[in-house]
């Protein structure tokens, strides 16, 4: 089976890891950007890749069979629906549109053309939260109580999205698959200090049928990096900490139970989980690599995505009504009334 062939768009902060990555894997066909020194940068770096700042003319060449958009998210939307339209397979980058009715329309614009759409929800791909989904799915853990989750860290300010865009969308995919369902209703607060009407950062609540729980703070105005997931069962609990050097996923055999009339803390020490020492960009490219070569729907595809902005749109409803209940309406895109 050949390997298909991808053409990557934006070389910025985060493209030119997908670039890395795609071009070890081999699949690495044009780089596309607007900027002349990254241009330079990327012949240095890939001799033999083509390069150009035209991205018609890449949708154009028959020899490439997929493109990769990493450039704003507020671009997202006219690019992917340009290359499906163009017969591309697609990857996009994190949050897959600013609203769910554009995402939607590629969603469906994928399904038309038998295309292959993908979400770069990296979080996913993560050997640690591949091993805690199937924990969790075991159900090791016992009933899932609450998950929280913070990303945190100083920098990489945007000035075209707020935290819960440019931050929360892996946290939200993590949780609604480690949950196996929508929320019933979301709740988010934020505050924006840096530049007016963009939260620098967001707290997210979401409650779910089960009576479970979700909480999730981002911000890029934090002294130090935090990225910790922890998972609170009701036979046991797990961390993930993305920031650790080693020991990236632990278990405790935590618990409280009422003992005579009395509630006793139950402690253990961590176990740790093995992991692969894969890297989960790689193990994320290579998994778009394979859908597109064998048609298998990727595990982030269009409907995924859709989940997470049904999620991330009431969340920003509930950030615009300062901090409101929003119900999440069983007709997909909607908000219900408050």
């Amino acid at each position: 089976m050949s390997q298909p062939t991808v053409a990557l768009a934006g070389v910025g902060r985060w493209g030119r890891n997908l670039a890395r990555n795609f071009h070890q894997l081999g699949a690495l066909h044009t780089i596309c950007d607007a900027s002349p020194a990254s241009l330079a940068e990327c012949h240095r770096l890939y001799p033999g890749v083509k390069l150009t700042s035209d991205f018609d003319g890449v949708l154009q060449d028959p020899e490439v069979q997929a493109v990769a958009v990493a450039t704003p998210a507020v671009t997202h939307y006219a690019m992917a629906a340009k290359a499906l339209s163009a017969g591309k397979h697609v990857y996009v980058e994190k949050p897959l549109a600013l609203d769910y009715i554009q995402g939607e329309a590629l969603a469906q614009l994928a399904e038309q053309r038998g295309a292959t759409l993908m979400v770069g929800h990296l979080l996913q791909y993560h050997p640690a939260v591949v091993a805690l989904r199937e924990l969790v799915q075991r159900g090791d853990l016992g009933q899932v109580h609450f998950l929280s989750s913070h990303r945190l860290n100083l920098g990489a300010v945007r000035t075209d999205e707020n935290a819960l865009w440019s931050l929360a969308p892996h946290d939200v995919s993590v949780l609604l698959a480690l949950a196996g369902d929508l929320p019933l209703q979301v709740s988010a607060m934020g505050g924006a200090y840096l530049q007016p009407h963009i939260e620098d950062v967001t707290a997210i609540h979401l409650a779910f049928a089960d009576g479970g729980r979700g909480h999730i703070v981002v911000s890029w105005l934090y002294p130090f990096k935090e990225q910790r997931l922890v998972v609170v069962g009701s036979r046991r609990m797990a961390v993930f900490d993305d920031v650790a050097a080693d020991k990236k996923l632990l278990v405790y055999d935590h618990g409280v139970e009422l003992v005579n009339g009395q509630f006793t803390t139950r402690r253990a020490e961590g176990e740790v989980v093995p992991i692969s020492s894969a890297e989960p960009l790689n193990q994320e490219c290579r998994h778009f690599l394979d859908c597109v070569a064998t048609g298998q729907r990727p595990r982030t595809d269009g409907q995924e995505g859709l989940r997470v902005l049904q999620v991330l749109g009431a969340c920003q409803h509930s950030l615009d009504t300062e901090g409101n209940w929003v119900k999440l309406s069983p007709v997909p895109g909607a908000v219900a009334s408050d």
